[in-house]
């Protein structure tokens, strides 16, 4: 691998003299690291600038090509994040790590137009704005290099976003943005590390926000391969959720919610096949299978994307289903229980069923999030 060159000039001598802290959140990106930094350098003449990557300790080996970097070049900096997993958070602790009084968040992965920093950077200066977004759907922007689907998906998060929250930004799913440090620090609190959306809800935590727009060219992929999948279009809806209730409903609330439901869908799939692989047997043990297989598939799929960023390994995760298991039943009994006085006092079966079924959800989630998968 070819390093980036250091020009002695233009590196900060210390981190109160850096202008601009680049934060670059990073999750297998070995390859681009070299090239970014190149580009970083050419494009930032004249301006005194770090680069901050904030990598979720990649398994290729991301955090040593930054190390190696920065090693000889004092304006590259890693953050590496070991038992953490998420954009959001990364983009979080990358800025409150620097000091410098702009701030900008790019991918690694070079599909973001570095070249449009100095312009980010000038309208900033001008003190017209608190936050200026990277923007394909403007003119003098583009995003040719996306694919028809992928251009389809963005374009009607867009439209879902500027209706239901009302933001400014034309863009609000690009990821790309700069904006005053002394903004950012003061919102921090109220943004979720939770989520690859991390624009949308800066644009949102504020009342007041002063917000620019700088067109941009979506180039592809240097190296390695998208990040883009369904769990992130499940995380943008939980942020909407969340943003529309006040902060009421935790965006991480959703993927639990959703994997609970397809936990019913495993449970009757299992006990269907069980009834028919043995007629014989009595429905209560094909019931008992079918639920045991269906708690093992909530367990392991909100270990994998509910909570990947506190994901359980080794004898964690045997203490962990164990744990998941015993509050389950309490919760089950706690459902059936409520949904049963209900029942007797109104006679409506379903609104007794919703009910109890409400409670069990909040009952799970909260245990699960405080004693399961809590914060270490």
């Amino acid at each position: 691998m070819t390093f980036a060159s250091v020009d002695s000039k233009s590196a900060p001598m210390t981190g109160q003299d850096v202008q601009l802290s680049v934060v670059i959140p990073t999750y297998n990106e070995r390859g681009n690291v070299a090239e970014l930094i190149r580009r970083l350098d050419a494009t930032l003449k004249g301006i005194s600038w770090e680069a901050v990557y904030v990598d979720d300790n990649s398994p290729d080996g991301t955090a040593d090509a930054v190390k190696a970097i920065a090693r000889t070049d004092p304006r590259v900096r890693c953050l590496r994040r070991v038992g953490r997993r998420g954009l959001a958070g990364a983009c979080i602790e990358g800025i409150l790590s620097s000091a410098a009084p702009y701030v900008a968040v790019m991918d690694a992965d070079l599909q973001h137009d570095e070249t449009a920093l100095p312009a980010m950077l000038a309208k900033l200066q001008s003190g017209e704005y608190d936050l200026v977004g990277g923007t394909r759907y403007v003119e003098g922007g583009d995003a040719g290099s996306f694919s028809a689907t992928r251009s389809k998906i963005s374009r009607l998060a867009t439209k879902i976003t500027q209706k239901v929250l009302g933001t400014e930004l034309s863009d609000p799913m690009s990821g790309f943005f700069m904006m005053r440090r002394e903004t950012f620090d003061e919102m921090a609190p109220r943004l979720s590390p939770v989520g690859f959306k991390i624009l949308l809800d800066i644009a949102t935590a504020s009342e007041g926000l002063r917000i620019g727009e700088q067109p941009y060219s979506f180039g592809t992929r240097f190296d390695g391969e998208s990040k883009f999948n369904l769990q992130i279009g499940v995380e943008f809806l939980g942020l909407v959720l969340s943003k529309l209730t006040n902060g009421l409903v935790d965006p991480r609330f959703i993927f639990f919610a959703i994997v609970g439901a397809t936990g019913v869908a495993i449970n009757l799939a299992v006990l269907n096949l069980a009834m028919g692989l043995y007629p014989a047997s009595s429905f209560e043990w094909a019931k008992t299978v079918a639920t045991g297989v269906a708690m093992l598939w909530n367990f392991l799929l909100n270990n994998s994307f509910t909570y990947r960023d506190r994901r359980l390994k080794g004898l964690g995760l045997i203490r962990g289903f164990i744990g998941f298991c015993i509050f389950g039943a309490i919760g089950a009994v706690t459902d059936i229980g409520l949904a049963s006085q209900l029942y007797v006092h109104h006679e409506t079966w379903l609104v007794a069923g919703l009910a109890g079924s409400i409670v069990g959800v909040l009952w799970n989630y909260a245990m699960s999030s405080m004693f399961i998968w809590r914060t270490r």
